[in-house]
């Protein structure tokens, strides 16, 4: 089905994707509910539109999402406030490069704190939503993932890996709900021209400014793509496409021969 969801809460709102996609949602007449860390972005993206769109269109809360204690009860006043979200779009990640040909050089920390940013937060959000939203006659989870979960780049091993164990964790989720109301979207982005190659945070990159695909093609690229829609509900966007047709129909084809019904149901 097309992208027909009318009131949408954006988890990663201050990043490029999340940015860019939360003014397409604007701009094609979509609410829209921002979060992210940095308060200084969500009120810049409020008042460069509060003059051409009506205040209860634009909303924002300013919460940090790793703090995974707090999901539960923030979850609960988010949905008591805007009771009309019919979509929840989860699209929080970092990235990081590592060297395990030298261990000394690789902080766990930073690897525990990328671990918990590309996948297990998006867990807690889950279940957190997943009541509200099920009470819904249609609904959303949107995910984003990446080409990497497809295909590892060796440089950023446990970014690939998190997205990967995502990318798994969508695949199941879907077919947990597969009988109700809730529908499972997977963006699929390749390297875009984002701020998580930037020199502070991955100083090695080299060519940054050429690396990826410009975030404006990327957006109205995913755009048109949920626009139009896909019985898989997967949406490889850009150069992603070829990994995804590379990799996902031999799965897809196991998977079918596999059983599918969630734990508590006899096999």
């Amino acid at each position: 089905m097309h992208f027909a969801y009318k009131s949408i809460l954006v988890i990663g709102a201050t990043s490029a994707i999340g940015y860019g996609l939360s003014e397409k949602f604007l701009t094609e007449g979509r609410k829209v509910v921002l979060v992210g860390r940095r308060k200084d972005l969500l009120e810049e993206f409020v008042k460069q539109y509060e003059g051409r769109y009506r205040k209860e269109m634009m909303r924002y809360y300013v919460f940090d999402v790793t703090r995974l204690d707090e999901i539960s009860s923030w979850v609960e006043k988010v949905t008591k406030e805007h009771p009309d979200l019919d979509c929840v779009f989860l699209n929080t990640g970092i990235q990081r490069g590592f060297n395990f040909s030298k261990p000394s050089t690789v902080s766990m920390s930073l690897l525990q704190s990328e671990l918990a940013t590309n996948y297990t937060l998006h867990i807690y959000l889950t279940h957190a939503f997943l009541p509200f939203l099920l009470r819904k006659q249609l609904s959303s989870l949107v995910y984003t993932t990446s080409g990497l979960a497809l295909v590892p780049l060796p440089r950023c091993p446990n970014y690939c890996a998190s997205k990967a164990a995502l990318h798994q964790f969508i695949i199941s989720l879907r077919l947990h709900l597969k009988d109700t109301g809730v529908h499972v979207l997977e963006i699929i982005p390749p390297a875009a021209q984002t701020e998580s190659h930037d020199e502070e945070v991955q100083p090695d990159i080299r060519d940054r400014g050429q690396l990826g695909m410009p975030i404006n093609d990327f957006i109205e690229e995913t755009w048109a793509m949920l626009m139009e829609g896909n019985p898989y509900e997967e949406f490889p966007v850009g150069p992603a496409k070829e990994w995804y047709a590379a990799v996902e129909p031999g799965r897809k084809y196991i998977l079918s021969k596999m059983p599918q019904a969630p734990a508590g149901h006899q096999l």
